[in-house]
């Protein structure tokens, strides 16, 4: 069995913010965590000042990182999201990059705002939780 979301009855649907309630994962999968990424490109710069464009890059990244595993975003069941200065303005681009990526199964995701990441121009980061079959 691959891992399932749930959205629990008696809770908002969140996909249209790009999350989903709950994921359960069958006993005996492997794991694959995926540290912090960010908008850069291959030589670690940052791709581009422009927020949306480091929220897609850092997806990207993600999925680039999982394919050194033989996976990809589908396999991804928890994304931990890290967001400088966070206001109601990110909120969409975030969602909007999440459904992109993810279409109608996004993972679960906790958003943190942040003061600041790594660097000065670090906007956003992502962290995540994937399973293998």
């Amino acid at each position: 069995m691959a891992h399932a979301f749930v959205h629990p009855e008696g809770l908002h649907d969140p996909v249209p913010f790009g999350y989903s309630h709950t994921a359960a994962v069958p006993a005996g999968s492997d794991l694959v965590l995926v540290a912090g990424q960010y908008g850069s490109g291959p030589d670690g710069a940052v791709v581009s000042a422009d927020f949306a464009e480091q929220v897609r890059q850092a997806f990207h990244n993600v999925g680039v990182a999982l394919s050194a595993h033989g996976l990809g975003l589908g396999h991804v069941v928890q994304l931990r999201t890290y967001v400088v200065n966070h206001d109601l303005g990110k909120l969409a681009p975030i969602a909007a990059a999440v459904q992109e990526a993810w279409g109608k199964e996004p993972p679960t995701q906790t958003l943190i705002g942040v003061a600041s990441l790594a660097a000065p121009d670090v906007l956003f980061e992502v962290e995540a939780l994937a399973v293998r079959p």
